[in-house]
């Protein structure tokens, strides 16, 4: 009787052991970097893996007096601003922080001979303005420290310069005008409701052109007087109208812009400011039109056309509204525009599949490339990586009678012949796009995991028209998860691709995407990589920053409407998280303002009470994604092991 008391006894023991083993992670940390469940990396993994993490990109930020360059890169943890001198020069280091920097900006008088930057404390995103000294060899801060800020922007004379910020009560963005004699004491020029930025100065420094953004399909352009304050409206319609890049013109009559108004897509416009009308410029692109930027004389104008997910640059004689596109340029992406102060060059970023970001000038007498930057790729032999295709798949509806078809792109090994597991990475925004900007962890997947990369832009992501942008808002928040669906139904019918072994990632919204992915296609999938992802659509709407929760609402619906809170909560995937049963691993940054970490610790907390197997992490100095090098490293490694053991392994 005994023994069956003391076999009991231990049966019990056992049970609370194992359940305690479910619920209870094996924690433990590493520098900021919290790690639950995470098995320790083989050094396999991140010895193969190291060269691949050794990459760099540059990025174009400002012109300097004498012809050389402000350019953002990284050599160490962080992205740091370095100069340039000519092309091909050495880089020298400016700016030494723990944290990224961004937007560098010289100011226009070169006497004062320095530049405006920002920079935020561990991925909170309260970005605080600072001034870099060339004479001093130093920085000063000149915000308060603690609201956000952001949009600076130079006057033409360069004794001031404009920027916007949330410190009247954290929410709304206003605009300020500082004085760079006394760069401390900014006057509040604009109070505003909602999100509001200045885009550019006229040409007499007397007016700004401010972007009221209300949404991805709704944004206003207005006029400011900075003397007298009135504020006039460009252009006053009840039609929701979506505005993008805009530039005043160099005589000050009149402002190019781009805007969707009676069009699929964001075209460019003159709009003449003394008659109020606009004069559509690129009737005969079927795309968006995005960045532009005019010469000082103002006679030559280049914009880019995100042509099918493709960079395209154009130039435009604005005497004449002509425009061609330039050739020569590498087919990939084309951002950053900046002419220099000639006229007669144009700097600019061309990232593409197989190469990193880096730095190109454009001579407009020959159309001759000069490249300036040369960015590493650690070694490794940049012939070898993989382009992909642009494919397109039914999804389950139709458009004027047809299948609608939802643009993918198809990294697919060159190794082998399959069939080879699949790797279905989602975009985030949900107004975003994916773009085949260089991924080295793609080309890892590609190259030594043999693992084919599919990345859809299902309903909902930006350049395919306002129609399409608008498919997965409101109610409609799911038909974008049944896209993803039809994916797996078109992979089921590849046979260099093998169906029975397919996982899902995903970062903010695209984390979303992953978690409920794995919810509805728990049997077809083998297991979900989800980023800063939203888990439960009504506690986060609740919990993200108060200065982007009605930005959000706009997209996702009010959850303060019954209706609409009572959908949202139907959908999230932390009631539906019963349905996943195949592995999960999570990461998140401590210090996100916009998918609060509370989202993470939920979803998590959720799968291991229902048994279920999660790897998460957490890093305390990071926000929304990891932008520390050895943060991102570990992550890229535990990724790598997590892949190797549930995908790859039949």
């Amino acid at each position: 009787m005994q023994n069956m008391h003391f076999i009991i006894l231990t049966l019990i023991l056992f049970s609370l052991c194992v359940t305690t083993s479910k619920t209870h992670a094996d924690r433990r940390e590493e520098g900021n970097l919290v790690i639950e469940d995470i098995p320790e990396i083989p050094e396999s993994i991140s010895s193969r893996i190291a060269q691949y993490q050794n990459t760099r990109s540059a990025s174009v930020q400002d012109w300097m007096p004498g012809g050389g360059m402000l350019i953002a890169t990284r050599f160490a943890e962080t992205t740091q601003i370095h100069s340039v001198e000519h092309p091909g020069g050495a880089r020298r280091q400016i700016t030494y922080f723990d944290e990224p920097v961004y937007g560098a900006s010289m100011c226009p008088d070169a006497s004062v001979n320095g530049f405006l930057f920002v920079k935020d404390i561990g991925g909170n995103e309260y970005y605080q303005i600072f001034f870099f000294d060339f004479a001093a060899g130093q920085h000063t801060m000149l915000t308060d420290g603690v609201s956000r800020h952001g949009s600076v922007l130079w006057s033409n004379k360069g004794d001031r310069f404009v920027y916007h910020s949330t410190k009247r009560n954290d929410r709304d963005y206003d605009l300020y005008v500082c004085d760079i004699c006394h760069p401390h004491d900014a006057a509040m020029i604009l109070e505003n409701e909602g999100l509001c930025a200045a885009v550019d100065w006229s040409p007499d420094d007397q007016k700004l052109l401010v972007l009221n953004y209300i949404s991805v399909n709704e944004s206003y352009y207005s006029i400011l007087d900075i003397e007298t304050g009135r504020l006039d409206r460009i252009n006053p319609s009840d039609e929701k109208i979506s505005y993008g890049s805009a530039m005043w013109a160099k005589d000050g009559r009149g402002i190019f812009i781009t805007s969707d108004e009676g069009s699929e897509f964001r075209r460019l416009m003159y709009y003449d400011i003394a008659s109020r009308s606009f004069t559509v410029i690129t009737k005969d692109i079927p795309w968006d039109v995005q960045s532009i930027d005019i010469t000082e004389r103002g006679d030559r104008l280049a914009f880019t056309v995100n042509d099918d997910g493709m960079g395209k640059l154009y130039m435009l004689d604005t005497p004449s509204m002509n425009y061609k596109q330039v050739p020569g340029i590498p087919s990939g992406q084309v951002y950053g525009l900046l002419f220099h102060t000639d006229g007669d060059r144009l700097a600019m970023g061309i990232n593409t599949a197989r190469t990193p970001g880096d730095i190109y000038v454009l001579n407009l007498e020959n159309d001759s490339l000069e490249r300036w930057t040369y960015s590493e790729v650690g070694g490794l032999n940049s012939e070898s990586f993989v382009s992909p295709e642009l494919i397109h798949y039914e999804t389950f509806d139709s458009v004027d009678g047809k299948p609608r078809m939802i643009p993918a792109f198809y990294y697919k090994p060159d190794k082998g012949n399959g069939p080879f597991p699949v790797l279905i990475d989602i975009h985030g925004g949900p107004e975003g796009q994916y773009l085949p900007y260089f991924s080295s962890m793609a080309q890892y997947y590609v190259n030594e995991l043999g693992t084919a990369v599919l990345a859809p832009n299902v309903r909902g992501s930006a350049g395919y028209g306002k129609s399409y942008l608008l498919l997965d808002n409101g109610f409609k928040r799911e038909d974008s998860v049944r896209d993803i669906g039809k994916l797996l139904d078109w992979i089921d019918k590849q046979p260099e691709l093998d169906s029975s072994r397919i996982a899902v990632i995903g970062g903010s919204y695209g984390g979303y995407m992953v978690l409920s992915t794995m919810t509805h296609f728990n049997d077809r999938l083998a297991c979900g990589i989800e980023i800063v992802g939203i888990s439960n659509f009504v506690t986060f709407l609740e919990n993200t920053k108060e200065y982007r929760r009605n930005l959000r609402r706009q997209e996702y619906g009010d959850e303060r409407d019954p209706d609409m809170r009572k959908f949202l909560l139907q959908i999230s995937p932390t009631t539906n998280v019963h349905k996943i049963t195949k592995p999960m691993f999570i990461s998140q940054g401590l210090n996100d303002p916009r998918v609060p970490a509370s989202e993470s610790e939920q979803i998590v907390k959720v799968i291991r009470k229902n048994g279920g197997t999660v790897w998460y992490l957490l890093a305390k100095d990071e926000g929304h994604g990891f932008s520390k090098k050895s943060n991102r490293d570990y992550y890229n490694n535990a990724v790598a092991l997590f892949l190797e053991m549930y995908l790859l392994k039949r």
